[in-house]
C-alpha cells in the first residue's frame, strides 16, 4: 500500500506549483481534492489543444492533475464558505493547500486561523510568489528574471533568457513537499498541525547559493550560453547526426578524453590543468568541435562513457520518451471515456512506492455529487439548488 494513502488533501489550487505538488501526494496514495470555482475552473483547463473534444480538459491541464478529484465551490459566497469549513470539520482533512493571492485569505474564509480552528492538528499550506506579507501578483518567469536566473541563461551577447521549463514553480512544489513532510513528522510526534508559507522568491533564490556568494565576494557569475566559469571543456558539441554535451570536471578526466582516437593532438601540455584550459576555452571549443563533428552521437558517447567522461547526447522529446529506463518507471492514467491514455514520468526515488496506474485527470466538478452527496449527506435537491444559485 503507497505509504501516503491514509492523507487527505484538500487543495484551492490552480495553475502549475499546487498542482505539481499535490500531483505528487496523489502519485504516492494521497486522496487528493482539487477546488475549484465554478463556471470555468481553473485557468489552464483551457490552455493547449483539445485532446477530448469537450470544454475545460485542453492538454496543458493534463500533466498534473492525474489521479485527482474535482469539486467546485464558490468561495465568494457565504453558502460557499460555509461548505468548504463544513469539508474541512467532516472529512478527514490533513492539509489544506492553496496558491491564492494572501489578500484572499480572510476573505475566502481559508486563512490558517479559521481552518486551524475547525480541525485542531490541521496542516495549513499557502505557496505565494513572495511570501504572506507581500500581495504581488507572480508567474514563473517574473520569478526568474528577479531571482537573477536569467541573468545567468543565455549567450553573453545576447538578452538574457527564460528557462525552457517553469522551474521555479516546480522548485517550490518541491520544496513544498519537503516543508509538508516536515509537518506530518512533527503532527505525527506532537499533535501539532502546523502552518506552512512558501515563496516563489525565497524558493528561487534557494538555488542560488554559488552565484550570490560569488557575487558578494567580488566574482560575479555572469552569462556564459553552454560552457562553465570554472571548468572547460563543459559545452554542447556538434556531431556527425546531432549534438553531444560533455563535461569534463578534473584533469583526469581531461587526460582520459585526449587518448580517444582522433582526439591525440588535444593533449597539449597547456591544457593539463584546468586553469590553463579555461584561460584558452574559445580556441580549445573550436577544436574539440573539429573532432567531435567527425563522429556520430552514439560513436562519441560510447568512447568517452568507456573512459569515465561524462556525456551525453542531446536528446529531443520523442528520443527520450523512447528511452527503455525511463519508460518501465512511468506511470499512466487512462480516460474511460474516450479511452485516451498518458504517462507520466517517474518520480526521483529509483524505489519509490509510487503508483503506477491512476486516475485520468477530473473533469470540471466531476466529484461534487460523491463529495457534497454521499460524503457530506447532501441531497440531489439541496445539491441542484447549490448549483442554481452558483454556489458549487
Amino acid at each position: 500500500m503507497p505509504l501516503l494513502s491514509d492523507l487527505t488533501v484538500l487543495s484551492l489550487e490552480q495553475a502549475t506549483t499546487l498542482p505539481f505538488l499535490t500531483q505528487r501526494l496523489a502519485r504516492e496514495g494521497a486522496h487528493v481534492i482539487r477546488v475549484e470555482p465554478p463556471g470555468r475552473g481553473d485557468p489552464n483547463r483551457h490552455v493547449g489543444r483539445d485532446l477530448l473534444g469537450e470544454d475545460a480538459m485542453a492538454s496543458y491541464f493534463l500533466p498534473n492533475n492525474c489521479g485527482k478529484q474535482s469539486i467546485t465551490l464558490n468561495l465568494g459566497e457565504p453558502e460557499g464558505r460555509g461548505l468548504l469549513h463544513e469539508l474541512v470539520t467532516r472529512l478527514p482533512v490533513d492539509v489544506f493547500a492553496t496558491n491564492n493571492r494572501p489578500s484572499a485569505y480572510s476573505r475566502l474564509g481559508i486563512d490558517y486561523e479559521s481552518l486551524g480552528a475547525l480541525r485542531p492538528g490541521l496542516i495549513w499550506l499557502g505557496i505565494t510568489g513572495f511570501g504572506p506579507d507581500c500581495d504581488e501578483a507572480a508567474y514563473d518567469p517574473v520569478l526568474q528574471a528577479r531571482a537573477g536566473w536569467m541573468a545567468l541563461t543565455g549567450e553573453p551577447d545576447q538578452p538574457p533568457l527564460v528557462f525552457g521549463l517553469p522551474m521555479v514553480d516546480l522548485g517550490a512544489g518541491e520544496h513544498a513537499y519537503g516543508a509538508l513532510m516536515k509537518a506530518l513528522y512533527r503532527r505525527a510526534l506532537t499533535g501539532e498541525g502546523s502552518r506552512l508559507d512558501i515563496s516563489l522568491l525565497y524558493s528561487a533564490a534557494s538555488w542560488m547559493a554559488s552565484p550570490y556568494m560569488l557575487a558578494g565576494l567580488g566574482e560575479p557569475v555572469v552569462r556564459r550560453g553552454n560552457t562553465h566559469q570554472f571548468f572547460a571543456p563543459v559545452s554542447v558539441y556538434p556531431t556527425l547526426d546531432g549534438f553531444a554535451y560533455i563535461a569534463v570536471g578534473n584533469d583526469r578526466q581531461w587526460e582520459a578524453l585526449t587518448r580517444v582516437p582522433g582526439f591525440e593532438a588535444l593533449g597539449d601540455p597547456a591544457y593539463q590543468r584546468n586553469a590553463g584550459r579555461i584561460s584558452d576555452v574559445a580556441r580549445l571549443n573550436e577544436r574539440l568541435t573539429q573532432r567531435t563533428a567527425r563522429l556520430s552521437t552514439a560513436a562519441l558517447a560510447a568512447a568517452l562513457t568507456s573512459l569515465g567522461v561524462p556525456v551525453a547526447p542531446v536528446h529531443t522529446l520523442a528520443e527520450v520518451l523512447a528511452d527503455p529506463l525511463l519508460g518501465r518507471a512511468c506511470a499512466r492514467a487512462r480516460d474511460p471515456r474516450t479511452g485516451l491514455e498518458v504517462a507520466l514520468p517517474p518520480l526521483a526515488e529509483v524505489s519509490g512506492d509510487g503508483l503506477s496506474e491512476l486516475s485520468f485527470p477530473p473533469r470540471l466538478g466531476e466529484h461534487n455529487d460523491q463529495v457534497y452527496g454521499q460524503v457530506l449527506g447532501h441531497g440531489p435537491r439541496a445539491l441542484a439548488q447549490l448549483r442554481q444559485a452558483g454556489v458549487i
